[in-house]
């Protein structure tokens, strides 16, 4: 694996988590995750806002 390579992949792992603490604390809060975090997460957004709260 390549320098690039390995700096890419550290920079997705990164990326991922940033987005799951962003998701996780719009949750906690009661507000709605941004749609551009959720896609990074592999949900879809529209699905995502069919949910309801328990």
């Amino acid at each position: 694996m390549g320098s690039r390579k390995l700096f890419s992949a550290i920079g997705n792992i990164f990326t991922t988590f940033g987005s799951a603490v962003a998701v996780s604390r719009a949750v906690e809060t009661g507000r709605k995750p941004r749609a551009d975090d959720l896609r990074k997460l592999g949900m879809d957004p529209a699905a995502f806002a069919k949910i309801g709260r328990f």
